[in-house]
């Protein structure tokens, strides 16, 4: 457990210090937008007071305590999860990606009251519409590598 708090740390630390670097120093909250290297990156400043894309995002104050109790749940879930099907390394880091991701954007709510997202990215043509941050990059590459790297299977000790 040891790697998931590690994980978890360093995950959280990061998220929310890019998220101060761009929204306080960059003065993207005020600014709004900032071509990083366009069409490819680019800050587009969102608070999203909803999940992911802004769905069910209303900034109704009971509508954010909800959210943040859904996301804290999910932690002590996971964490449980961990704790009595331990999957290895990889799996731990996964967890712990997930975990960090999720304390970092319930942070944001705390301090906010929504999420702050500032990464966007467009290729090829296709305006991409949507900003995220580094939480949500982590809530995501652990929900997979969760998904995709089970625990130990049972086995027959002494055999």
């Amino acid at each position: 457990m040891r790697t998931v708090a590690l994980v978890a740390a360093i995950t959280f630390v990061i998220d929310q210090l890019t998220k101060w670097l761009v929204v306080h120093v960059m003065s993207l909250d005020t600014r709004l937008a900032i071509d990083v290297w366009p069409p490819f990156v680019n800050f587009r400043m969102a608070w999203n007071d909803g999940i992911n894309f802004g769905l069910l995002g209303s900034g109704d104050e009971a509508a954010k305590w909800i959210l943040i109790s859904v996301a804290l749940g999910i932690v002590l879930f996971v964490l449980v999860w961990l704790r009595r099907d331990p999957p290895g390394w990889p799996g731990l880091v996964a967890g712990g990606l997930l975990i960090g991701g999720a304390l970092g954007n319930v942070v944001d709510r705390l301090l906010y009251g929504a999420v702050a997202d500032f990464l966007n990215m467009s290729c090829c043509g296709i305006d991409n519409p949507f900003a995220f941050n580094v939480a949500d990059i982590a809530i995501f590459a652990g929900a997979l590598g969760l998904v995709l790297l089970p625990g130990r299977k049972p086995g027959k000790k002494g055999s």
